[in-house]
């Protein structure tokens, strides 16, 4: 059974930071592309970055460029997003998702389109 679950959101002051991490068990996560998508209080759900299975690359939403970072830990089997100088508008419910793909992931950013697996999310509020 596949299942991916999130941590590490909370409350911080706006320029402040959090790390989340998503742990998967059921899949190795090297084989699949990983996303990290928010959905803020009355809106609709969008991908905010995600890394390749197979070379690494990682695509960002222009919201979070230079502020985000995604990384996979291996032999963790957990993938992290590092987010720093936070802004209220980055509050919201994170989750993240996995979809089995050899090919770059960066239209699921761009374009917003979802992934197979997902988790139950973690909340993030930026507020003072």
């Amino acid at each position: 059974q596949v299942q991916l679950v999130e941590s590490g959101g909370g409350l911080v002051q706006p320029g402040g930071s959090l790390r989340l991490s998503c742990a998967a068990s059921g899949l190795t996560l090297d084989y699949y592309a990983i996303g990290w998508y928010r959905q803020a209080p009355g809106k609709q759900r969008e991908a905010v970055s995600c890394i390749n299975s197979k070379d690494e690359l990682t695509y960002y939403t222009d919201a979070v460029q230079g502020r985000f970072t995604i990384a996979r830990d291996s032999a963790k089997n957990t993938v992290y997003l590092q987010m720093n100088s936070l802004k209220p508008e980055d509050t919201g419910v994170y989750y993240c998702a996995a979809e089995s793909t050899p090919y770059d992931c960066s239209n699921y950013v761009y374009f917003n389109y979802d992934m197979n697996y997902w988790g139950k999310g973690t909340p993030v509020t930026v507020s003072s």
